[in-house]
């Protein structure tokens, strides 16, 4: 095993209708105004963003929206927001959604404190100051929620590019599985594939004696296998879904890779 460091410091609140309490975990980290960032039609229909306004109202925590993230998150908004964050005074960045919206809110919170292009930390620079961010999940698949990563598609050339450094990690993140049973199918198996991609990039290493993480590695894939099958024929199934959230996180938020070296070469060639 090599040697390493680890730190992950995200607060996790896990279970139903957790969204419910966003607020007093906005304040309990020391958001005073929040810039509340989601893509839009889910998150608005199913009444999800209502709840998380009215959590913010009830801590009497400000709140300024940006909403439009779309898949592979672009540069555009990420300047919008970060000019939002600056001229309303936000100290909080809050992502509503899967991925691409804790993605987008990752640039957004290291750029607004940072005095040159936020596209630099998408260059090579480490991510090591940020606004403070938090999360509420929707899907299970990209890990950004536990994650010190980001990726961010430049509009000028459409170069998809990913940063990453400590000043990344949310300082909480909400998992209510429910939020993730009026997925579609796809969207479901999509995410459950991205999971699987994550942990394959750790498993397939040339380091020696890595048994630890190997055997973890090998139990979250069984997981998978297991609960794939199950939520698919039952899209209801809070059980399957709980664990195929939290094996989310632990794919991604790199307690499977420590000690060992990764490949990333075919997940790049796959986004």
């Amino acid at each position: 095993m090599d040697n390493f460091t680890f730190y992950s410091p995200t607060y996790f609140v896990f279970g139903k209708g957790e969204e419910n309490s966003t607020g007093k975990y906005v304040r309990r980290f020391g958001g005073t105004k929040v810039l509340l960032h989601y893509g839009g039609g889910s998150a608005i229909r199913s009444g999800l963003l209502d709840r998380v306004k009215a959590s913010l109202t009830a801590e009497g925590i400000a709140f300024t929206e940006l909403g439009g993230v779309r898949p592979n998150p672009r540069s555009g908004l990420v300047y919008k927001g970060i000019r939002m964050c600056r001229e309303e005074n936000v100290d909080f960045v809050l992502a509503v959604g899967g991925g691409s919206a804790i993605d987008s809110s990752k640039a957004i919170a290291a750029g607004a404190v940072y005095e040159g292009d936020f596209w630099d930390f998408y260059q090579g620079k480490l991510v090591e100051h940020a606004l403070p961010i938090g999360t509420v999940l929707t899907i299970a698949a990209a890990g950004s929620e536990g994650s010190p990563d980001s990726v961010i598609t430049l509009e000028d050339g459409m170069l998809k590019r990913g940063a990453t450094g400590e000043g990344f990690r949310p300082k909480f993140s909400i998992l209510n599985p429910e939020l993730t049973q009026t997925l579609p199918p796809y969207q479901t198996a999509a995410g459950i594939t991205d999971i699987m991609a994550h942990l394959f990039e750790r498993y397939f290493t040339n380091t020696k004696e890595v048994e630890a993480t190997d055997r973890v590695i090998e139990g979250l894939l069984m997981t998978m296998i297991h609960e794939g099958p199950r939520v698919i024929a039952d899209p209801d199934n809070y059980e399957a879904r709980a664990n195929i959230m939290w094996a989310g996180m632990l794919a991604h938020n790199n307690c499977c890779g420590v000690g060992r070296g990764q490949d990333w070469a075919s997940h790049e060639r796959k986004l």
